[in-house]
């Protein structure tokens, strides 16, 4: 037990108050600023006249890791009133077809066979094989801490590496099980969960569909806010205290220590221990003294962005599922335009999350709530983005192939709009070059011991937690980074304590 230190954490996101109550219940004092109104960043919620949206994520993925992380900080999965998704979501193609992904493995098999006649047994070694990848990563790459070189850097972890199928592109290595354009779509757009494009991912994130397809997926009634205020309320029994449009201007230093905040009103805070949940590139950029370390990270390779359109409707639309991917033929197109040009594609593909069909509270009685997300570039001076024009091409794109798709009315009952462009991420949320997926991107030079770590080298109480730091974006990769921190800080503080007091 770590004693009865301090402990401040700059940012209420969703890895920001985990780590809070992770070391309130170690005995630590901790203390949470936040910029914003509210906590949960990409986990929060807006809510408009009756009509209820998630911020950012819409899909409880990977529910192992949820419950192994959220049952270490004393939260049962009873308590968030999740329901299971056999449906994860229904893919739409620009020719008419469809193919919902689902746990249900028959039902998967018939729809593959009418898709490509013979792609259900390579699908089954597809998935089979990425499983053991998720399986063999958390292990090995993105459950553990690597404190030291050699940590990462040894003939093991070199054969991981090659079994992990690190040297291998993602959309190729899916031609090895199929010769439709449509599945290999199908498998794998999701890198677009990590902000990359499956045509330069490596293969280890086939692993992603593999688990959608073996675990399923989960959704909490009242929304993905929902898992924020579950840990929000069991902080606060544990006296963690959350402080409020608090923007913190500058983290003060001393030596090799990080000895408290300046906050934006002109007052200080201090603690023994300070964990930023801020975009890591950020706090070294903005709220640390310059240094090297601010000038590498803007060096690194960063994410894609999202364009969000929220739309309250005063109509509901039964056609659609609650999770909806709409893939277009110009696939590789979009994604060039997305990741070379830092723009959008004239055909993009597009998810529609339509809560409505789990959770009747997301709007008022017979009206809908959808949030539409368009993959864009991230912000760039280098290239001409002019979101307002952006978006107005986005909106057309998408009334245009909801049309094809049998919805042809949707732009005369949308009853407002609210709009998420890459500034309002970085404007809202100090997310660097509005980078939504984690800010620093997911290529395999920056992941495990190559991803900026979670603690600083000279700071030695300065820690991170995250999407930007180890392991990863995603709110599993997030509550799996407050939980290896937390550790981390609960090793290390103690033995300093021991050793050097």
């Amino acid at each position: 037990m770590a004693g009865n230190g301090t402990a401040l954490v700059i940012g209420a996101g969703i890895g920001g108050i985990a780590t809070a109550l992770s070391l309130a219940e170690h005995g630590y004092s901790v203390d949470v600023f936040e910029k914003n109104i509210s906590a949960g960043g990409r986990c929060g919620q807006i809510i408009r006249d009756g009509h209820r949206f998630d911020v950012g994520a819409t899909m409880m993925l990977m529910p192992e890791v949820y419950r192994d992380v959220l049952g270490s900080l004393g939260v049962k999965m009873e308590e968030l009133n999740v329901r299971p998704m056999d449906e994860i979501y229904k893919l739409w193609f620009d020719d008419g077809t469809s193919l919902i992904f689902t746990t249900d493995r028959e039902r998967m098999r018939q729809q593959l066979e009418m898709l490509e006649p013979g792609s259900s047994t390579r699908e089954e070694k597809y998935v089979t094989t990425g499983f053991s990848l998720y399986t063999m990563a958390f292990e090995k790459l993105l459950g553990r801490n690597f404190t030291r070189f050699f940590d990462f850097f040894n003939l093991k972890n070199a054969l991981l590496l090659i079994k992990l199928k690190t040297y291998l592109n993602h959309y190729r290595y899916t031609g090895r099980f199929f010769r439709s354009e449509h599945l290999k779509m199908a498998y794998t757009f999701q890198n677009i969960y990590v902000g990359q494009s499956p045509f330069s991912a490596p293969a280890l994130f086939s692993m992603i569909p593999a688990a959608e397809l073996t675990e399923g997926s989960m959704f909490p009634v009242g929304g993905m806010y929902g898992i924020a205020a579950k840990l929000m309320e069991k902080a606060s029994e544990k006296e963690v205290r959350f402080h409020f449009a608090k923007p913190v201007r500058q983290i003060l230093v001393s030596g090799n220590r990080a000895t408290g905040v300046a906050l934006a009103d002109g007052s200080v805070a201090r603690a023994d221990v300070i964990i930023a949940n801020a975009d890591l590139p950020y706090v070294y950029r903005e709220l640390l003294p310059p240094g090297s370390k601010a000038h590498r990270l803007s060096r690194m390779r960063y994410s894609c962005s999202a364009l969000i359109l929220h739309w309250g409707l005063d109509k509901q639309y039964p056609q659609l599922s609650h999770h909806n991917t709409f893939l277009s033929d110009r696939f590789r197109e979009g994604l060039d335009r997305i990741f070379r040009d830092k723009s959008m594609g004239d055909d993009p593909c597009f998810y529609i999350h339509a809560p409505v069909r789990t959770d009747a509270s997301a709007a008022p009685e017979g009206y809908d709530t959808l949030s539409v997300a368009v993959g864009v570039g991230h912000l760039d001076k280098r290239n001409s983005q002019e979101w307002k024009r952006i978006t107005d091409r986005a909106r057309e794109a998408i009334f245009r192939k909801l049309k094809k798709a049998g919805i042809d009315d949707i732009e005369s009952h949308i009853r407002f709009e609210i709009v998420t462009t890459p500034e309002t991420w970085e404007e809202a949320l100090n997310v660097t070059k509005g980078s939504v997926f984690g800010s620093l991107g997911h290529n395999i030079l920056q992941m495990g011991y190559f991803r900026p770590h979670n603690r600083d080298r000279r700071y030695k109480n300065l820690y991170f937690t995250g999407g930007s730091t180890h392991p990863g974006n995603g709110i599993p990769m997030v509550l799996m980074s407050a939980k290896l921190v937390s550790e981390r800080i609960l090793a290390e503080q103690t033995n300093r304590k021991g050793g050097e007091r």
